[in-house]
């Protein structure tokens, strides 16, 4: 149960001035602002992390009682009024150890006998703890969601320590070798598979290539949140996809054949004599693959009637005599 160090989190020393302290978080924050690491998940908790550390040692009062309780500083005054005299009572359990402390004002050593690396609590932690799993989005075009594809994608991997294990300390001591981490941050280039039909939220889990375990245990899984990008064409509803197909209106009138696009080639509509602007044709199992089965959506194609321009003289005779024929 090592605490957390916000001196080592800044990376300066207990002595250092306030002065120091504000130049060493702007620089930490410039590094990791998650607007300047997209989609790293390990910026964010490290400057989430920063943003603590700094929120208490730029504060006289709260740095005062980190210094002398550490992570409980937040209960000092509790501690101030009990005197320092309080009896606390840990015990482990029927047939187990039971430990007694009268003086509150050694609370971080009472933590520190209990959960050092050489006492109790390292015989009680040190099981395997599986990594934790973390969430990147990905933005994927509708053509990918259609058919799938295979992305290669530039990861930032969490790595534990061999000095330490992941556990930030050496015996009593914080490792000199990872800093108090536990871990380092490698750059890693891996291929990722997009199953077709991902919709947006759906989770792509890659399993192994989360945050890493503890004392053996086994690395989290990476999960990528799906972001489909709008389409120039398509509008996609569910499993659907909604379009608008261009009709002359000579074909309008008369009947015939055009030519609609797909996400899987071309295909020719069948536009019957007569047929009114606005009209929509469905057309079934042209729109998107459902995930995980083999069927499909279907795609709604609306009729946008084409007016013909720049007539010639005898185009404009006939639709003269069109007129004539039916007075409004």
């Amino acid at each position: 149960m090592a605490g957390k160090d916000y001196y080592q989190i800044l990376g300066v020393s207990r002595t250092a001035s306030e002065k120091e302290i504000k130049q060493a978080y702007r620089r930490l924050a410039r590094k990791h602002h998650p607007d300047l690491n997209p989609g790293d998940k390990l910026a964010e908790v490290k400057f989430k992390e920063i943003n603590a550390a700094y929120e208490v040692l730029s504060n006289p009062e709260k740095r005062k009682k980190y210094d002398q309780f550490g992570e409980q500083w937040e209960y000092a005054d509790q501690f101030a009024k009990s005197g320092g005299q309080e009896r606390v009572r840990w015990d482990f359990g029927k047939g187990g150890t039971t430990f007694e402390y009268d003086d509150l004002g050694g609370f971080s050593d009472i933590f520190s006998s209990l959960f050092d690396d050489s006492g109790i609590g390292s015989r009680m932690r040190r099981g395997p703890r599986h990594g934790q799993d973390i969430e990147s989005p990905i933005k994927v075009s509708l053509e990918e969601a259609y058919h799938g594809s295979t992305r290669m994608m530039q990861l930032q991997t969490e790595e534990p320590c061999t000095a330490c294990g992941g556990t930030g300390r050496v015996g009593n001591r914080v490792c000199t070798i990872c800093g108090g981490a536990g871990g380092k941050v490698n750059p890693k280039r891996l291929e990722v598979k997009i199953p077709a039909g991902v919709r947006d939220g759906s989770r792509i889990r890659i399993a192994g290539e989360g945050g890493f375990g503890l004392a053996g245990g086994s690395k989290g899984d990476l999960y990528l949140i799906v972001k489909v990008l709008p389409h120039k064409l398509f509008e996609r509803k569910g499993d659907d996809l909604y379009t608008e197909v261009s009709v002359p209106l000579a074909i309008a009138i008369l009947g015939g054949e055009v030519r609609l696009p797909t996400l899987n080639g071309n295909l020719s509509l069948k536009i019957p004599p007569e047929t009114q602007n606005g009209k929509v044709f469905r057309m079934a199992g042209k729109g998107m693959p459902q995930l995980g089965n083999s069927k499909y959506g279907n795609m709604f194609a609306k009729v946008k009637v084409v007016l013909p321009s720049n007539l010639t003289e005898e185009e404009k005779n006939l639709f003269e005599r069109l007129r004539s024929l039916r007075p409004t």
